[in-house]
């Protein structure tokens, strides 16, 4: 009996986990894969996305900032490990060990040169190279962190009028253990989901707070 109650117990979960994958999909996965995003900016075309081809994820989220683009980009310009860091949730980045120290409230001087070829510096993992990066603009990172995956983050600033300003940042992805990625999509995506979005909060507050004082 005690083996039958463990294969039951098996069974059901195998069904559980095979009816999750497809809930997910279904339910969630279209709505924080876009969130914020319009259709248009889904659709559009951005710098960076020729360094990932034949995508197997792809996400776009954008937010509005009461700010200029000048006044968002000083925060892209600064992101990083011992900079100013990602603007997130600072005590799950330093759990895992990407930041030391919480992300900063001010502006750093020191660090508001970005070209192409400098590196973002994060711990725990993958450095961000910069491939591209036009300020006021665009910055656009390509990340590859093991050979046959390929990881670009595309931050594109927008002009609405003269007090506003569309941050969209458009994630794209290829690996080769596709089927090993998609089960972990519903626990890895969302929440990289949760990091990424809480990072965009974390840079309009900022933006936002430092165009008021201004």
């Amino acid at each position: 009996m005690a083996e039958q109650g463990r294969l039951s117990w098996k069974t059901g979960a195998a069904v559980a986990g095979g009816l999750a994958l497809p809930a997910y999909y279904l339910l969630f996965r279209r709505w924080h894969a876009r969130c914020g995003a319009t259709d248009e900016e889904v659709a559009i075309a951005m710098p960076g996305d020729e360094l990932v081809e034949r995508p197997k994820d792809v996400t776009t989220r954008a937010v509005t900032i009461r700010a200029r683009p000048e006044d968002v980009w000083s925060w892209l310009a600064q992101m990083g490990r011992d900079r100013g860091g990602l603007y997130s949730y600072d005590w799950i980045d330093e759990v895992l060990g990407v930041l030391d120290e919480p992300s900063s409230d001010v502006i750093l001087p020191e660090f508001q040169t970005l070209e192409a070829g400098d590196v973002i510096p994060i711990g725990g993992g993958p450095d961000w190279p910069v491939a591209a990066a036009e300020p006021n603009r665009s910055l656009v990172l390509d990340i590859r962190p093991e050979e046959g995956m390929a990881i670009s983050w595309s931050f594109q600033l927008r002009e609405l009028d003269d007090e506003h300003t569309r941050l969209v940042l458009r994630i794209r992805i290829r690996a080769s253990a596709l089927v090993h990625l998609a089960y972990a999509l519903p626990v890895v995506d969302f929440g990289s989901f949760i990091m990424t979005r809480k990072m965009l909060l974390g840079i309009k507050e900022r933006a936002e707070a430092h165009a008021a004082s201004r």
